[in-house]
This record gives structure tokens, sequence and C-alpha cells, in this order.
């Protein structure tokens, strides 16, 4: 008599018996299936080694994708321009220009808080390259100064001038009175429109820019405070230093002998007294209140 047995060899779709009848079978994929399948998920992602366990519990080394939206996002490719030299940058399109600026300082060493992306204007930190309609070739200019721009800005002293800075340091004698800064005072004298100052009274800062003082080389100077940016921009007839509250390591005042309710104060941009930036006739009831900013004691919100 004819025996019945079916054969059951998982990998085919059907088997046949004796009889010739066919019937179903299910297909059990093999493990060299299941890893080619998860290799080809999302091959256009960033990949990374993570373990997975497959179906059957074990645990094995596979590609697992990730950050799948930056592999994938579209890019533009163009030139970034800052002080002659021509950078080229592939960027994401639907990235900011603050975000841009981050990649800049990379490049050019300008601090991101103190560059200006200009592009058809003046672009704003929140808008998108996509915004800008940036294309591909397309010349981005940028606008800054790094810290060391900065601190020539201080007229760097000479070796000479240094020598008296260190004889002034340890002499009583007012700063006001003494050699290089007399000198100063002398020559430019009391600002015509210089706000006007109250000795010994302490007020906050008022809602717009201090101004009506000069520096060491006799410029106008002008200090606006940014406190939601945590900036100081200081001013000058050829240019705006914004600068970092963090990156002033101290700030110095004396008043001036003859004109007490007016200080001069020191911003120092470096790490040693030779980066002091010297401004003469701040009015002296807001002095208290440009230290206590900038060093963080207190804010004005």
């Amino acid at each position: 008599m004819a025996s019945n047995e079916e054969t059951t060899d998982v990998t085919d779709s059907t088997s046949v018996n004796e009889a010739g009848d066919q019937t179903s079978t299910v297909t059990t994929p093999t493990s060299d299936t299941i890893t080619e399948s998860k290799q080809n998920v999302n091959t256009e992602c960033i990949q990374t080694d993570k373990p997975v366990s497959d179906p059957g519990g074990d645990t094995t080394e596979t590609n697992q994708t990730e950050n799948c939206d930056s592999a994938t996002m579209e890019t533009v490719t163009f030139k970034v321009i800052y002080n002659k030299q021509k950078y080229d940058v592939t960027f994401p399109i639907d990235k900011t220009v603050l975000e841009l600026k981050k990649h800049v300082q990379t490049l050019t060493g300008v601090p991101s808080a103190m560059q200006k992306i200009m592009f058809k204007g003046l672009a704003k930190d929140q808008s998108t390259l996509k915004d800008l309609k940036v294309t591909n070739g397309a010349k981005v200019m940028v606008v800054g100064s790094t810290m060391n721009d900065v601190l020539q800005v201080t007229n760097t002293p000479t070796a000479k001038e240094l020598q008296e800075e260190e004889k002034a340091a340890t002499s009583k004698e007012p700063l006001s009175l003494q050699k290089q800064h007399k000198k100063v005072l002398d020559k430019y004298g009391k600002p015509d429109d210089v706000l006007p100052g109250v000795k010994n009274t302490k007020e906050q800062l008022p809602h717009y820019p201090l101004t009506g003082m000069y520096n060491k080389a006799g410029g106008k100077v002008r200090l606006t405070f940014k406190l939601e940016l945590d900036q100081l921009w200081l001013g000058t007839k050829e240019r705006t230093e914004k600068l970092p509250m963090n990156s002033i390591k101290a700030v110095v005042s004396e008043p001036l002998s003859g004109h007490e309710e007016y200080h001069m104060l020191a911003l120092q941009l470096g790490p040693t007294e030779a980066s002091r930036y010297w401004i003469y006739w701040v009015p002296a009831q807001y002095v208290d209140a440009i230290k206590d900013t900038i060093l963080g004691k207190w804010q004005l919100f």
C-alpha cells in the first residue's frame, strides 16, 4: 500500500506527496536572509554599529540607522568670503544663519557672536539658507573681528608705555594725573556731547547707549549693553565690536581729578593689564552698574 509521507523542506513553498497531491508549507527565513534585509534598511542614512536582537533571540552586530534626517537633508554649496579669503562650504539648506556662524567660526576664528553674515543685505540669525534663497555657487560675506583684532583696537602700548604703566601701578598718584593719561585728557579735553555726571550716586544703566566718551586715540566711544545676548557692544566711528561679557577679564575705574562726577574706566580684554581699553569721561553714577553688569554680579531684568 502506498505511503502518504510528506516532504518537509522548509525552503520550498510546496511539497508533493506520493499520490501526486500538492500541499502548502510555511517558509521560514534563514539567518542569512534576516541579516541581508537588515543591512538594506535605509542605507542612505548615517550608519552606526549597534547590537540588535534577531527574531530567534540571538544578538548580532548589524548597521542601525541614525540621524537619517541629517544624512538625507538637502545641502547647498557656496563660497564664504572673509578678509579676502574664500572658503568652499557645503551646508544643509534648512539650517539657520546662527548655525552657519558656528561653522564659520571653525574656519575663520571669528567668534560667532562677533560675526555679521551678509547675503543680499544683513542676514538674521533665525533665517535659514532656504529663506535667504542661497543657491549653489553663491557668495556669502562675513564681517567680524577676531579677539586679536579687538585687542589691537586698544592701541597696543609701546615698551616705553608699558614701563610707565608698571611705574604708575606702584604710584599713589591719581590715574588721571599720570603722564600717559594726562596727555590724553589735556589733548582732547572734555567732550561737548558728554552725558551729565553725578558723583557719589549709583544709578542703574539707562535704556539707551552711553555716549559722549572717547578712547586713548581721541576716538568717540559708545557703550551698548545687549543683556539678552550677554554682550557689550563697543562702538567707535570705524566699527562696532560685539564683546561677550565673559571675554572681559576685569573692569577698573577711577574719578578724574577735578571732575569727580566723571571716571576714566578700563575694560581688560586680555590676560594682562597691557590689554586694557581705556575710556574717558564715563558718568560716575553708572560706573558701578557697568562693572556689575559685565562681571555678572546682577542683571537688569
